[in-house]
């Protein structure tokens, strides 16, 4: 991957509120997208991960800062003179025109040659799976294959950047996971640069190649997946991303003293973790990393046991917090609710994370 082909540089946009305020969209957003790069953009709704995805397509102008693609400043320019197509949540498709109508309009409307319009079209078809279905409605197709063909139509253009606005969140969660892996075969066969919203963090973390984790109106953690997952840099990441227990301790000497009197010791924390010389701090534990302990460092009663097929989710009550535990459904002994259990972190998978 080359670096610097999509430039984000101090992008700041802000919207003004009916009653006379104003909302920070984006707050200096810089970044560098690579040439090639499925790149995800991830945060709840209102964290300006969309807005940040329609400045680029020209759907929306900032107040200040650049936007350049393959060193050629483009904020500045219609959404049409782009050379990056969109794909959103809705489709979007005419429903009065036919599949092969749909991918061939925007071509038609750029005057494009019939014979490369038929060829572009039918590649597109193929590269989604859909070849043969150009005489087909939109209405005759599944949620699925609606969603294959916006793609299609986007794919056709030939675009240098793909810009993906949650495409996958009105699909069921069987269809979503399928069209997941089919847009990461589709990115690979076809090179281009994906930039793709979403709010779900399993799927960030299964599509992308990195991932700008958003609040608020900035970046708070640009990573890779593993990283972001294993090396959260605060509370916020560590929240959002997957699931966590977060605990607060009190630092002493050797270790971090937790609610009920257990004390973990520095040498079972993630080796780079920053724990201050005294007060209070933050430990966060994923419950896939906790074991039952014969004498653990975590003590607290199980106040409840969910089975959930491949794991047993076993809550439990440490002080005034309660910790989850993902265990194993097979070869593990399941605690009785309401008994008093320890648990270890594992692998030095507890890690110290700012508030």
């Amino acid at each position: 991957m080359s670096e610097k082909y999509l430039e984000i540089r101090n992008i700041t946009k802000v919207f003004q509120t009916p009653e006379g305020g104003e909302v920070r969209a984006l707050d200096d957003v810089t970044l560098d997208i690579a040439s090639g790069e499925f790149f995800i953009l991830l945060g709840p709704s209102g964290c300006g991960k969309t807005t940040l995805l329609r400045s680029i397509a020209g759907l929306e102008y900032p107040d200040s800062g650049e936007i350049i693609l393959q060193g050629e400043r483009i904020d500045d320019k219609p959404p049409y003179d782009r050379p990056v197509n969109t794909v959103f949540q809705s489709y979007a498709l005419f429903p009065h025109m036919t599949v092969g109508e749909n991918i061939a309009f925007g071509l038609e409307m750029e005057n494009v040659e019939k014979d490369e319009v038929t060829k572009r079209v039918n590649e597109a078809l193929e590269q989604v799976q859909l070849a043969g279905y150009d005489k087909r409605m939109p209405s005759q197709l599944s949620g699925g294959q609606q969603q294959r063909v916006a793609l299609a139509r986007a794919l056709a253009k030939k675009p240098k950047v793909l810009l993906l606005d949650e495409p996958l969140s009105a699909l069921d969660l069987k269809l979503r996971r399928g069209m997941q892996v089919e847009l990461k075969r589709l990115q690979r066969e076809t090179g281009i640069t994906f930039v793709f919203v979403t709010h779900d963090q399993e799927e960030a973390m299964s599509m992308g190649d990195r991932i700008a984790v958003f609040s608020q109106g900035k970046i708070v953690q640009l990573d890779t997946p593993v990283e972001v997952y294993r090396r959260p840099v605060n509370a916020y990441v560590a929240d959002f991303i997957g699931e966590t227990n977060l605990i607060k301790g009190t630092v002493v000497a050797g270790g971090i003293s937790l609610p009920g009197g257990h004390v973990l010791p520095t040498d079972q924390l993630a080796a780079d973790s920053v724990i201050p010389a005294s007060g209070e701090v933050t430990v966060a534990i994923r419950p896939e990393d906790l074991v039952l302990a014969t004498n653990g460092v975590i003590g607290g009663t199980v106040s409840e046991v969910i089975f959930t097929g491949d794991s047993v989710r076993v809550h439990v009550r440490v002080g005034d917090v309660e910790v989850i535990a993902a265990l194993a459904s097979y070869g593990t002994e399941i605690p009785a609710q309401g008994s008093s259990v320890t648990l270890n972190p594992e692998h030095r998978a507890a890690r110290t994370v700012a508030s």
